[in-house]
């Protein structure tokens, strides 16, 4: 009998106790595993953010393509002129537009009228009178709601048109507004001038034929 190995302790393989802080070993199956997991995650991330650069692509596209409301071509610090498909034409200053209606705002609008009559020998001097909306028969108050299916056009006034300039000239004269209750048979017949007739105050534009 051997007794040599009577007081030995066998060894232990750390390797097979994990109670000894050993680390077991990984498998390359296990390791693939974590390496497809990590890519698959990465790939969903990718994916994800590109989708969503898309998305705000789409989104800006179709904003800058949207088309702009007539309400921002108004020039708030301009004249407006409004044509209606019955012939008619109100200058003011555009309020509100939409799709709907238009709000005008200081109105005028043009009247016409023949000085004498024509023969074969002359010619009848015809002209238009720049009117200022308020004296009226009716008294209207110096706004008007104009439905948008009678509007033909629309367009911003320059300053140095005649129609601006008869405006400004207006307003100078009568800083507080009109005054219906005016009377005057004065009539100058210069251009751009400001003539007062009954019961109205009128900036007058001078036609020739």
């Amino acid at each position: 009998m051997d007794f040599t190995s009577r007081g030995a302790v066998p060894q232990q393989s750390t390797n097979q106790n994990p109670q000894f802080g050993a680390t077991p070993p990984v498998s390359n199956k296990r390791m693939g595993q974590k390496k497809q997991t990590g890519l698959a995650k990465w790939g969903t991330f990718a994916l994800g953010t590109t989708i969503i650069i898309l998305l705000v692509a789409v989104v800006l596209a179709v904003g800058f393509n949207k088309p702009r409301a007539q309400g921002d071509y108004v020039y708030t610090n301009k004249l407006q002129a409004v044509f209606l498909n019955t012939g008619q034409v109100y200058f003011g200053n555009i309020k509100s537009i939409n799709p709907q209606y238009v709000v005008l705002d200081n109105i005028f609008y043009l009247q016409t009228s023949s000085n004498g009559t024509s023969t074969a020998a002359t010619t009848a001097k015809s002209s238009v009178s720049l009117v200022k909306l308020g004296c009226e028969l009716h008294a209207p108050y110096d706004q008007m709601v104009i439905n948008m299916n009678q509007v033909t056009f629309w367009e911003n006034l320059q300053s140095t048109g005649q129609v601006a300039k008869a405006v400004a000239q207006y307003q100078k004269q009568y800083p507080h507004g009109q005054v219906c209750s005016a009377q005057s048979s004065s009539s100058p017949s210069t251009t751009s001038s400001v003539q007062n007739a009954p019961a109205n105050s009128n900036a007058t534009i001078t036609k020739k034929p």
